[in-house]
C-alpha cells in the first residue's frame, strides 16, 4: 500500500488566530467567514488548541456509509474526493466520520471537506507560526521502501543509534553499484567492514586508516572507470576521521575534484574509542578528554564548521542534513549523488550519540529536531553554479534551553556559557546569511575567471527545491 502526504498539526505552536480558517473559506468558498473553512481550530478550558479536519482516513467511514457513492479514495493521492453529481444530500457521511472532517456547509448547500488544494494547501501557507505542516515525506517511502537494504541485519551499534539509521538509508539510496570506505569510527565498530573473513555490508567496503579515506577511495573510482565500470565511490566517515586527522587528504581529495560522495555522520566526537572531543564538539560539552570539575568545565574552543570549510573548496556539492527532516536529507542525497559523477560532493549530517551525549535512545529524532529548531544546526546546500542557500529558515528558532535540556553532556553549563553558545550561533547564522547574500550577487560561476560549472549539479535550481 502506497504511503500518501499529509497535512500535520502542531498543537504546541498554534496560538489560535485563525488565519488558516480564513485561508481556507477563501480559497474554497470566496468567503472571509472562518464558517465556511473545511478546517477548525478549538480551544479546551486550559487554551490548548484541538483541529478538526479530513484526515484522509486508510479506510474511511465516510465512504463506507455513503449509499450513493460520492465519496471514494484517490489511490494517487490519497485523497478522498467528494462527487456533487452523486451526492444525494443525505448527510450519513458526516454521521460515519469520527473526527468531523466532513460537515454541511449551508451556505453551499452541500456537506464539503479538505482536498489538500491539489498539493499545496492554503492552511498551511497561511500559518506563520508553524503549527500547520504539509508532510511530503510519504515519497521517501514509496520510492526507496522497496529498495534493498545493503547492510545486514545485526550490526552491533547502541540501542538507537543515529549512525546506523543514517548508513541504511544512504545505501539502500545509493544502490549497489557501489563501493564503501569507512575509516576508524562508529561505521566499522558496529561491524560494518565486517570480521572473521564476513563483510556487514552487500557491496565492496573496505577499512582504510584515519588519514587516508578520500586517496584510497579516490584510487579505487579511477580504477573502476579504467575498467570501464561506473560505480559510486562512497566515503561513510565520521567527524574525527574527517575534521581532524583526515583533513589533510579530504582537502586534497576536494581540490583535485575527485569523483567521490563523502558523507560525515557527525556525532561531535570519537564516539567509538571512549568518547573522546573532537575538532567538531561543541564549547562546553562533555568528553572523557573535556571532563567537568573544578578546573575544566567541558570543551573550552567552539566547534569547527567542517561544512563551510568544504564549500571554500568550491567541491561540486555541499551540503548539511539532519535525520528529523528526511525529505531533506534524502532531496541533497541524490544531488550529493548526481554530483559526484563528475566532481567531489560532500554531504555532512549531524548524528546525535546516545551513549556519548547522554540521552535516553527513543529521544534520537527528538533530540535531532530540536538541534535545527535552535539553530545549533544549519540547513543549508551550496554548489559553484547556483551558490549557498538556506534550506530550512532561521527565523524564529525555539529557545536554545530546549536542546541543551535534553543533553546529559551540557547538564553542568553555567549562564555564562550558554550565553557563549548562543553568542556562537547568531554568529554561526549571520556567517551563512552572509555568504548567502554574496553567493547571491556574483556573477554566475562559468562566468569567472578560473571558474568552470562543469561539476554543478544537473537538475533543478535550489530555489525550486
Amino acid at each position: 500500500m502506497p504511503a500518501y502526504n499529509t497535512i500535520a498539526f502542531h498543537a504546541d505552536r498554534c496560538d489560535g488566530c485563525g488565519k488558516c480558517m480564513i485561508a481556507c473559506a477563501q480559497a474554497k468558498s470566496a468567503s472571509d467567514s472562518p464558517r465556511r473553512a473545511r478546517l477548525e481550530v478549538l480551544a479546551d478550558d486550559a487554551g490548548r488548541f484541538e483541529l478538526t479536519m479530513c484526515r484522509q482516513c486508510a479506510d474511511p467511514e465516510c465512504v463506507q456509509s455513503c449509499p450513493a457513492a460520492a465519496l471514494a479514495k484517490n489511490a494517487a493521492t490519497g485523497v478522498i474526493e467528494w462527487d456533487h453529481d452523486k451526492c444525494i444530500d443525505c448527510l450519513l457521511c458526516t454521521v460515519g466520520c469520527s473526527f468531523a472532517g466532513i460537515a454541511l456547509d449551508e451556505a453551499a448547500g452541500h456537506v464539503v471537506k479538505c482536498d489538500q488544494c491539489g498539493g499545496d494547501p492554503a492552511c498551511v501557507r497561511a500559518c506563520k507560526p508553524g503549527a500547520l505542516e504539509y508532510l511530503t515525506m510519504a515519497r521517501i517511502y514509496d520510492e526507496a521502501g522497496s529498495l534493498e537494504d545493503l547492510f545486514v541485519q545485526g550490526l552491533s551499534a547502541c540501542q538507537g543509534c543515529n549512525t546506523e539509521l543514517i548508513m541504511r538509508h544512504t545505501l539502500r539510496r545509493v544502490g549497489p553499484d557501489t563501493v564503501v570506505a569507512a575509516p576508524p569510527g562508529c561505521v566499522p565498530g558496529m561491524g560494518a567492514v565486517g570480521y572473521n573473513g564476513l563483510t556487514g555490508t552487500k557491496v565492496p567496503v573496505f577499512h582504510p586508516l584515519l588519514t587516508n579515506t578520500a586517496p584510497m577511495l579516490a584510487g579505487l573510482k579511477r580504477v573502476y572507470k579504467r575498467k570501464g565500470r561506473q560505480v559510486t565511490a562512497l566515503a561513510l566517515a565520521g567527524d574525527g576521521g574527517a575534521a581532524d586527522v583526515g583533513f589533510q587528504s579530504l582537502s586534497g581529495a576536494a581540490e583535485r575534484g575527485e569523483e567521490i560522495l563523502f558523507l560525515v555522520i557527525d556525532n561531535e566526537g570519537y564516539m567509538n574509542t571512549g568518547m573522546q572531543r573532537s575538532s567538531c564538539t561543541p564549547y562546553g560539552a562533555w568528553t572523557t578528554t573535556t571532563p567537568v570539575g573544578r578546573e575544566s568545565h567541558g570543551k573550552s574552543q567552539d566547534a569547527k564548521n567542517l561544512p563551510l570549510l568544504m564549500v571554500g573548496h568550491r567541491c561540486a556539492y555541499v551540503a548539511t542534513a539532519s535525520t528529523a527532516f528526511m525529505a531533506d536529507f534524502y532531496l541533497k542525497l541524490d544531488r550529493a549523488l548526481q554530483a559526484s559523477k563528475t566532481g567531489f560532493a560532500y554531504l555532512h549530517v549531524y548524528s546525535p550519540c546516545t551513549t556519548g551525549w547522554r540521552f535516553p535512545s527513543k529521544k534520537n529524532i527528538e533530540v535531532a529536531r530540536k538541534a535545527v529548531e535552535s539553530n545549533f544546526v544549519l540547513l543549508w546546500e551550496y554548489t559553484p553554479a547556483a551558490g549557498l542557500r538556506l534550506t530550512r529558515s532561521v527565523d524564529d528558532p525555539v529557545p536554545l534551553s530546549e536542546y541543551l535540556v535534553a543533553l546529559g553532556k551540557y547538564r553542568h553549563l553555567t549562564p555564562e556559557q550558554v550565553a557563549h553558545l548562543e553568542q556562537h550561533i547568531a554568529e554561526n547564522v549571520a556567517a551563512i546569511k552572509r555568504h548567502a547574500l554574496a553567493e547571491a550577487a556574483a556573477p554566475p560561476a562559468s562566468t569567472r575567471p578560473g571558474i568552470s560549472s562543469a561539476g554543478a549539479l544537473q537538475g533543478p535550481p535550489a530555489s525550486q527545491a
